[in-house]
């Protein structure tokens, strides 16, 4: 990859991209409360299933979306933005990824680094959740794609460790072992996203919907969801 598109992608996976991604644990906060996320081991387990949760569905449309705007192809973008905002299936899950959605696509816009057919694109969106953004900025950075999902699943896995770090809590030499172990299953999981047909595609996570659910009314917490 040129520098330059290098450097775009490390911006865009960044932890201090102002998106808010810190404020969310995605469930972690509810696991950890109920112990099932407890030290090193059941922290590697947790995201590695969050991942493969990820890889058959979050992932797969996210693929699509950058495809899709690289054709400006808005129907499709319509579509599986639609779809995705239609699996969100607790209020703190989708009201997360419009939040950081939306402040993803008016960075990007307030950038000023997309181009008129891109931004008349996202005008057509009544919702823009985060994979439609993410696909979004990819696009308008010239990320390619391949390497746009890879810093995507980085991001999200990354996010999840720093929760473990502060609330587990892990001290920060674990959290970089587990984050290290982390590499190869981004990789495969990236992978398999690009691979799924659209009638693999399910976002089926019955204990992870009902933890959220559990989440949206915990006596305390720290993360928004």
């Amino acid at each position: 990859m040129q520098s330059t598109l290098l450097l775009r992608l490390l911006q865009l996976a960044s932890p201090s991209l102002p998106i808010g991604a810190y404020t969310y644990s995605q469930g972690l906060e509810s696991a950890i409360e109920k112990g099932f996320v407890h030290h090193e081991q059941s922290a590697r387990e947790w995201i590695t299933e969050s991942l493969n949760i990820i890889g058959d569905f979050e992932a797969p449309i996210a693929w699509r979306l950058m495809q899709a705007f690289s054709r400006r192809d808005s129907e499709a973008i319509i579509y599986w933005t639609e779809c995705f905002i239609a699996a969100r299936d607790t209020s703190e899950f989708r009201a997360e990824t419009i939040q950081m959605g939306y402040s993803l696509s008016k960075l990007i816009t307030d950038l000023k680094i997309a181009d008129k057919s891109l931004q008349s694109i996202l005008l057509h969106q009544s919702e823009i959740p985060l994979p439609t953004a993410f696909a979004y900025a990819t696009e308008a950075l010239g990320v390619p794609h391949e390497a746009a999902l890879l810093g995507m699943l980085f991001s999200l896995v990354e996010n999840q460790v720093l929760v473990c770090v502060k609330s587990v809590p892990l001290g920060q030499v674990s959290g970089q072992n587990l984050l290290f172990s982390l590499h190869p299953i981004i990789e495969s999981i990236a992978q398999h996203a690009q691979q799924l047909e659209d009638d693999e595609l399910s976002n089926w996570a019955p204990g992870l919907s009902l933890l959220s659910m559990q989440h949206e009314m915990q006596y305390s917490r720290v993360y928004r969801s």
